[in-house]
């Protein structure tokens, strides 16, 4: 049976993020639903709640699942969200999972700080959007360049975000994870802290580190990144 891909995105941004893998998927035949959290994308008038965001992804794994076997695939806090859905205490129909840009627990001084700093930026004018866009011009390469962007930032929803995801307990999800895990990091990924403990709490999970890329491994090197979906569907396929 063909492999569905779930895909859920990071914190202020949308599914649009994902839009050169959904096309690497479609010109190879595999279906894919990209989801938007509550408060982003088409939901940004949504409040963002941890139960809500579990239950999307919930939810599109399930009709996914209906037709097959599922590759759950988050990006940063849909990482962490997907981590700890597919480690809760009752397994979810999801036949692996690829966590990217997401070794890092969110709690303590690190959560902290992070939460300082999106709050700094929110108070610069256009809410620092000049700053991010100078970053972006000069990482990524034109063609994902607009990925991020295109389905709006949800700068309102980022605190409460946040603030939510230190509620998750990752340590024990890890434990609890069975089915094939890829932890996939950017060399130069600040949310690599943690990727020792998380190889120890899933010693079966395998870690790829992309060379010369950053937290936004999926854009700055899509070739790459679609070649570690390519990959883990292979695995999956050849498992089932």
């Amino acid at each position: 049976m063909t492999v569905h891909v779930v895909l859920v995105h990071g914190i202020r941004t949308s599914a649009t993020m994902w839009r050169s893998q959904l096309a690497w998927l479609a010109e190879n035949g595999i279906p894919a639903t990209a989801v938007d959290l509550p408060a982003h994308g088409t939901r940004m008038d949504e409040d963002f709640t941890l139960h809500e965001a579990l239950h999307t992804i919930d939810a599109a794994v399930r009709a996914a699942a209906a037709d097959g076997p599922v590759l759950l695939v988050g990006h940063s806090m849909g990482g962490l969200l997907s981590l700890a859905y597919a480690g809760g205490e009752q397994t979810p129909p999801v036949a692996g999972v690829v966590a990217v840009s997401c070794t890092a627990l969110p709690r303590g001084t690190a959560l902290r700080a992070y939460r300082v700093l999106a709050g700094a930026m929110n108070t610069l004018p256009g809410r620092g959007q000049w700053l991010t866009d100078r970053v972006l011009a000069a990482t990524l390469p034109i063609d994902t360049r607009g990925d991020f962007a295109a389905g709006g930032y949800a700068f309102d929803a980022q605190d409460a975000a946040l603030s939510s995801l230190a509620a998750l307990d990752l340590e024990a999800a890890l434990a609890r994870i069975r089915m094939p895990l890829w932890f996939v990091n950017g060399q130069f990924d600040q949310l690599r802290v943690n990727e020792a403990l998380f190889q120890r709490l899933a010693p079966h999970a395998e870690l790829i580190v992309v060379p010369r890329a950053s937290h936004l491994v999926t854009a700055m090197r899509p070739p790459v990144f679609n070649a570690v979906l390519r990959l883990a569907l292979a695995t999956l396929d050849a498992g089932s």
